[in-house]
């Protein structure tokens, strides 16, 4: 059988020159805020990397290329990244994190998705797991 061909996909989401800082500033509730900046530092530390806007609300570190198994398709995306929404905190750790069955046990009140964690705020959690899970998370390919 043939290889597929790569395609590099264009997507919505891109990457932004917007100020991370005065888009963490506007979000209305005092505590998402506050939690906002502590997840910003954590993230730039294990990343090394520099914040960047991806679209209007989407906080991303790093930049990697995802190919689609299934469809060869290609996107350019970041390595790890958060959103403060208004639900919740969503972090982007881009991997199976149901694979992290165990460790998501210890981590506290969470919801998860595909490749997302939710939370409500960082005292509902355990930040020392939370660190793990992105470290773990760097590490996948």
């Amino acid at each position: 059988m043939a290889e597929k061909k790569s395609k590099l996909v264009e997507i919505k989401t891109k990457q932004t020159t917007a100020s991370v800082d005065d888009f963490i500033n506007t979000v209305p509730d005092e505590q998402k805020r506050k939690d906002s900046f502590v997840i910003l530092e954590m993230m730039k530390k294990a990343t090394g990397e520099e914040p960047k806007m991806w679209g209007a609300s989407l906080i991303g570190f790093g930049n990697k290329r995802y190919k689609s198994p299934a469809t060869g398709r290609e996107v350019d995306w970041l390595l790890i990244g958060f959103s403060p929404r208004k639900a919740n905190l969503s972090l982007y750790l881009t991997m199976d994190i149901k694979k992290h069955a165990d460790t998501l046990k210890k981590l506290g009140k969470h919801k998860t998705g595909v490749g997302c964690l939710y939370i409500n705020k960082l005292e509902d959690i355990d930040v020392k797991v939370l660190k793990a899970l992105i470290d773990v998370s760097l590490k996948q390919k």
